[in-house]
């Protein structure tokens, strides 16, 4: 059950759950490399971190995540997806084009990225998507549609790699820079509100993801799975 000799790469790796995930995974003697879009801040996580590679793209860009795994001079044995942003639009606002954006960064990226993995990838793949598609709401359609997805694409993946293992993160609300971006001035009264009612009584954190990530890819008996984690969010109305 360790990561000792093998190497981790992390898509969505400079910040929030793929950094947090990066950091574990060295922690337990993975060698990682690391791959977002923003050049500056992946240079400094990675050289932070030791990386022994990093690059700078764009994942929901097919010809760059090609690129990126046909240039990999090192087997690798996992790969954790962390990239890309929610949609959220009320019908009256919604733009086609920026869904279709929100369904490339997670829903494509995973039938894209399980393609390349035979032969390059010896272990498994865990992509993170969300708790969206549980409750309807205005404004989430599109979300609820990707993450209603999410599952059964992985469940059919998982057959289809074999015996790459492929799992689903399903986090509800994470503290990460990500949802302060998303929330802006109403985070903290967000989190106040999750430490109020949440049964685990604290707002779930980008370690909690992580800690879950790391044991997705060592443990070997789990595959084609989604597994919540959200402190309970889905128990309170």
């Amino acid at each position: 059950m360790s990561l000792s000799g093998q190497t981790v790469v992390v898509i969505g790796g400079s910040t929030g759950i793929g950094l947090e995930t990066a950091r574990l995974a060295r922690a337990e003697g993975a060698d990682v490399v690391l791959a977002a879009r923003n050049p500056d801040r992946l240079r400094a996580v990675a050289e932070e971190l030791g990386a022994v590679r990093h690059a700078a793209f764009d994942a929901a860009d097919a010809d760059a995540l090609e690129g990126f795994f046909e240039s990999s001079p090192e087997p690798v044995d996992h790969v954790l997806v962390s990239a890309g942003r929610p949609y959220y639009a009320p019908l009256a606002e919604f733009d086609i084009d920026q869904a279709k954006r929100a369904f490339d960064e997670h829903l494509w990226l995973a039938f894209r990225l399980a393609k390349l993995a035979p032969g390059r990838v010896r272990g498994s793949l865990a992509f993170i998507s969300g708790t969206g598609a549980r409750r309807p709401g205005i404004g989430l359609s599109a979300i609820a549609a990707d993450t209603a997805a999410m599952p059964a694409v992985v469940a059919n993946l998982a057959l289809e790699i074999a015996p790459v293992r492929v799992n689903l993160i399903a986090p509800g609300f994470v503290d990460t820079p990500l949802s302060a971006s998303l929330l802006g001035e109403g985070l903290e009264a967000r989190r106040e509100e999750l430490r109020a009612t949440l049964p685990i009584g604290r707002v779930v954190g980008p370690q909690d993801i992580a800690a879950l990530a790391i044991h997705l890819m060592t443990n070997t008996a789990l595959t084609g799975a989604t597994f919540d984690v959200d402190g309970g969010q889905q128990l309170v109305r």
